[in-house]
């Protein structure tokens, strides 16, 4: 199976997608983007993409912000994707990044005066983070206090200074804290604490992206287990208190979090929370649950 792009409006290989050295996006972070999956279900040969219209929403809603001109309805940047999806024809978990940005060879900060353009690329991808359950850091590098709630290109450079550190001191993955000192999220994901039989998760205003895994989770922990969600600033201190820690992302998926600054969560295995939620994300990606069927987006003609 080979690699497409949709790129200047038609889909080429994958290895034909390429942006000048001048490209304005590529100098100052003037780009917006997002991460879909495409989750493979072996026994009915099919990919399912999951939650594909909120994460076009989110798109158009970052493209507004960067003041980037996007000729695509949600409904167009769904079929488009799809088509994309189905010419690389994979049998397996894909990740789909669209990307919106500033795409005029010019120099000079700003958003205005610049030509815009739009591509999605698709790619087989594993696990994001690449063990059942993860060791985290709390990093030095914080999230900036007032930020977009939208995916944008530039505002990640303080996530990839915290995931090198975070590999470079011996963990799989960094937790950031806000500038006030509480916990806001991973370097590429949402984070959630089990307190008394309860989700705990930052709120919306301690500088995290309203992630749509985050959402998901929620939704499925209390209309399958019954559980509430609290969202509100979370101390430091309580993720090496809490029963059960995990970390929730489109790459990531649900991955457990055993250890924090090398002090074991709970008893450092999967938690029983942990582990039904997973279960259930994993049959709901897949297109095995009928009631949840309106949130995957089948590739394949059956």
């Amino acid at each position: 199976m080979s690699s497409y792009a949709y790129f200047h409006k038609q889909f080429v290989p994958l290895s034909e997608a390429k942006i000048g050295a001048m490209t304005n996006s590529l100098h100052y972070g003037t780009a917006v983007f997002e991460g879909i999956r495409g989750n493979w279900n072996s026994e009915q040969q099919q990919i399912y993409l999951f939650r594909l219209k909120e994460h076009y929403a989110r798109l158009h809603n970052g493209c507004q912000v960067l003041k980037i001109d996007l000729p695509y309805t949600i409904d167009e940047l769904c079929q488009i994707t799809i088509e994309l999806v189905r010419k690389c024809g994979f049998q397996e978990d894909i990740y789909i990044r669209p990307l919106s940005y500033k795409s005029s060879e010019a120099m000079g900060v700003r958003l205005h005066n610049l030509e815009d353009d739009f591509l999605i690329l698709v790619i087989p991808w594993g696990r994001y983070l690449d063990v059942d359950k993860a060791k985290c850091g709390v990093s030095s590098w914080r999230c900036p206090k007032e930020v977009p709630r939208a995916k944008l290109t530039g505002l990640y450079i303080n996530n990839a200074l915290a995931k090198t550190e975070a590999i470079e001191n011996g963990f799989d993955e960094a937790i950031m804290l806000t500038t006030d000192g509480y916990i806001a999220e991973g370097s590429g994901e949402n984070i959630f604490l089990i307190i008394n039989g309860k989700l705990v998760t930052p709120a919306s205003y301690n500088s995290i992206l309203m992630g749509i895994t985050r959402d998901t989770t929620i939704k499925l922990a209390k209309n399958e287990l019954g559980i509430e969600t609290i969202e509100r600033p979370v101390e430091r201190t309580e993720l090496y208190n809490a029963d059960e820690c995990f970390l929730t992302g489109t790459a990531a998926n649900i991955t457990p979090v055993a250890e924090i600054d090398r002090r074991k969560i709970g008893n450092g295995e999967i938690g029983e929370i942990t582990r039904k939620l997973q279960q259930l994300y994993s049959e709901v990606i897949r297109g095995n649950s009928s009631k949840y069927l309106n949130w995957c987006t089948a590739v394949y003609y059956k």
